[in-house]
């Protein structure tokens, strides 16, 4: 992505968090941004790989819906009399392999109520998820497989 593509991303991101749309706050957000991607450039190797906008779109709105799916199945175990719930930790082994993906993956299986990510393997093979409620660890495997992890590889390769 071009620099300044990226300085006015974040300059737009800038002024949709602070919720101020005027001039000064418009330009402090572009020196933010300019500041922000000064720091990590060294950081940032192009590997070739293409982001796919529509893509990463899909992967939103996935989000969301998992984020409203499991806040409403974690609002009902809570709010039942008896909390039949069975917690645990699995293994789910990763396909992704980029840092990026990975930290993408488990930021968004801890943002989702009900799951954690707990660690990742030294040969960044597994991802280790705390489920509250982990009665089909091959179910849960599955869905994050098929979700996240499927959606993130289609946004990002």
């Amino acid at each position: 992505m071009r620099p300044a593509f990226t300085v006015a991303l974040f300059a737009l991101a800038w002024l949709a968090v602070s919720g101020s749309f005027t001039i000064p706050n418009l330009l402090l957000g572009i020196v933010a941004g300019a500041l922000s991607l000064a720091l990590i450039r060294d950081h940032i190797r192009p590997d070739g790989r293409r982001i796919r906008p529509l893509k990463v779109l899909s992967l939103l709105l996935l989000f969301i819906k998992e984020l409203a799916l499991s806040a409403w199945k974690v609002a009902v175990l809570v709010a039942s009399p008896k909390m039949a719930l069975k917690p645990g930790i699995f293994a789910f082994p990763l396909t992704v392999d980029r840092d990026f993906e990975i930290t993408l993956l488990a930021n968004l299986i801890t943002l989702t109520p009900g799951t954690l990510s707990v660690d990742v393997s030294a040969d960044r093979k597994v991802l280790y998820v705390h489920a509250l409620d982990c009665s089909d660890p091959v179910g849960a495997r599955r869905d994050i497989a098929g979700g996240f992890e499927k959606k993130i590889l289609e946004a990002f390769r």
